[in-house]
């Protein structure tokens, strides 16, 4: 009975300690996911709810805006991850094992966009790429190549927005991968020098798997991110041209806040919820396994 009681007393303090986390997680996350899928079953007024059911999800499907919206978030969230993770393995190879002054500039230098905000980031890029007074178009003018623009184009707004994305953020996945090779352990690259493997093989065969719950960690971050992708999309090019760079959470903004369909923007929610689920879970699973 003793140990019994000591045992109880023991859960009962550790529920405590974590009492005020789950508080905030039900109250900021939970509940927020559960409200906003009741509200995706409603018609919201200003001052009434009407229950329609599945009326608001009829309406996405049939609106021909909210498929190039998914699409232009799926073709962000694949590329956009794929050169983060591609791009940050690559410089973090490359120098983990050099000097530490050298690591410490590299890091530095990429990370610097991470710590500006985006607002100011969206800022520097739609004045460079201002088609009537921007450097961009300047040069491209300086080169007798007439005028250029990047944005009103829409086979080249995409590619531009995901290159600002990527730039804008390719810092910290640099930082979480240098971290991880730096803690691997030596004695794994002595034995590969002793039995004469190359870089590329060292790379490859150690580096490589070592940060794959790393790996899985970025790709994780970086398909939330990217699925929450609105700053740089209303301050370079507001969703054009012609729905061009519209995202699911440029459109959950403007049914939310420009035309007052709150119940359908509620659906696109749990609709981006959804796939944040379907493309994170198999990631998630893989680091768990790999543990």
């Amino acid at each position: 009975m003793k140990l019994r009681s000591n045992y109880l007393k023991e859960n009962i303090t550790g529920y405590l300690f974590i009492l005020p986390q789950m508080i905030v997680f039900l109250a900021f996350l939970v509940y927020p996911i559960l409200e906003g899928m009741r509200l995706s079953l409603y018609q919201i007024n200003y001052d009434s709810e009407k229950f329609v059911g599945f009326a608001n999800y009829t309406t996405l499907f049939n609106d021909p805006v909210f498929f190039k919206a998914t699409i232009n978030t799926v073709v962000f969230v694949i590329f956009i991850v794929l050169l983060t993770v591609g791009f940050a393995l690559f410089v973090a190879s490359a120098v983990f094992d050099k000097n530490a002054k050298y690591v410490s500039f590299i890091r530095g230098s990429y990370y610097i966009p991470v710590m500006v905000s985006m607002v100011v980031m969206s800022m520097v890029w739609s004045f460079l790429l201002n088609p009537a007074n921007g450097l961009i178009s300047y040069l491209y003018k300086d080169m007798g190549l007439g005028t250029i623009n990047l944005l009103g184009n829409p086979k080249t707004v995409l590619p531009v927005v995901i290159f600002v994305t990527f730039a804008t953020n390719v810092g910290q996945a640099i930082i979480l991968y240098i971290a991880a090779m730096i803690g691997v352990s030596k004695e794994l690259f002595e034995a590969a020098e002793i039995d004469g493997a190359s870089r590329w093989q060292v790379i490859t065969k150690i580096l490589i798997p070592s940060v794959g719950p790393t790996t899985t960690y970025i790709t994780i971050i970086n398909i939330i991110a990217v699925l929450k992708i609105f700053v740089v999309i209303q301050l370079l090019t507001g969703g054009g041209p012609n729905n061009s760079s519209v995202t699911l959470m440029y459109y959950l903004y403007n049914n939310a806040f420009k035309y007052n369909q709150l119940g359908v923007a509620s659906a696109v929610g749990v609709i981006m919820f959804v796939i944040t689920l379907i493309l994170s879970v198999p990631q998630l699973r893989s680091m768990i396994k790999v543990k």
